[in-house]
């Protein structure tokens, strides 16, 4: 345990905590939406707000936060307003994003190649004081909407005219979503890195979905596996001379495909059960038999 007694690890295993926490529980509902790759966007686009805060002498994180919000608002507009210019939309709004960050980190004093590796693929040692100060204000922003706001946000992700036509205020939440999902990829880009976070907010969902089936266990296991990797590979990477990011998500691929392997026999048991219980039925009502029972060879 003598990674403890380190005030930088102390950091960057807060900031991994609340990560692990943060990304699965807004990943449920993009995997819902069908809009998994929405964090891996939403980081091209913060990349531009890092830029700033390195021109502007900001808070990185802050900046990339409004920048992201901002980006993911957008988006989401686009999306549900955008029609076969959509996608070419979204395309120029990503692919600008990063490049328009790397260019304000190049003509800003205070950037660096190393300053945008770290913001990419994550770095323990750059984790600050201030950063773990923000970083726990914007987790726990995140915590309070999916948590607090967990029946609306399934139902608008579920289906958006049944929530409409129950009298929810489908644009509002829609809106939050991807704010929520913003704030996610900048609480998370000090560690993980922009270009890897969204896997973070998808594997530990794909991970709980292959063995639970309701909507609640999924998310408490999602976010338990997400806690599990973060924290398993901020530890290794302090012994490793490897970059959290990457390490972080390696871990959580192979948790996915490791409970993937163990539910595919539990999935066939249970299909075979099924049809099992389904015969027993058929076979139970008199008339029932199809046809095909009736010839003899």
């Amino acid at each position: 345990m003598e990674f403890l007694n380190d005030a930088f690890m102390q950091r960057a295993l807060l900031a991994a905590l609340l990560i692990g926490i943060t990304a699965p529980a807004v990943g449920i509902y993009l995997v819902q939406r069908r809009q998994a790759l929405m964090g891996d966007g939403i980081g091209h686009v913060a990349m531009t707000g890092v830029g700033l805060g390195f021109l502007m002498s900001a808070n990185p994180v802050w900046m990339a936060t409004l920048v992201a919000v901002v980006g993911a608002v957008v988006m989401e507009l686009i999306r549900a307003y955008g029609k076969t210019r959509g996608d070419l939309a979204l395309a120029l709004l990503f692919y600008g994003g990063m490049a328009g960050g790397v260019m304000l980190i190049n003509l800003s004093d205070t950037g660096s190649n190393a300053n945008l590796t770290s913001f990419l693929f994550g770095s323990l040692t750059t984790v600050s004081r201030e950063d773990t100060v923000t970083i726990t204000i914007l987790a726990a922003f995140v915590i309070l909407v999916t948590v607090g706001l967990r029946k609306q946000l399934f139902a608008v992700s579920q289906d958006e005219d049944f929530a409409r036509v129950t009298g929810l205020p489908v644009r509002f939440l829609n809106l939050l979503i991807a704010v929520t999902a913003a704030v996610t990829v900048t609480v998370a880009m000090r560690v993980v890195g922009l270009l890897l976070v969204s896997a973070l907010m998808v594997v530990p969902v794909a991970a709980a979905q292959s063995l639970s089936r309701s909507f609640r266990a999924t998310f408490a296991m999602a976010v338990a596996i997400g806690v599990c990797v973060t924290l398993t590979g901020t530890v290794t990477t302090y012994y490793v001379d490897a970059p959290p990011g990457a390490t972080i998500v390696l871990l959580a691929i192979a948790v996915f495909v490791t409970l993937t392997a163990l539910s595919t026999p539990l999935a066939r048991r249970r299909a075979r059960a099924a049809e099992a219980a389904a015969r027993d039925c058929d076979a139970s009502v008199p008339g029932s038999r199809r046809p095909a029972d009736d010839v003899r060879v």
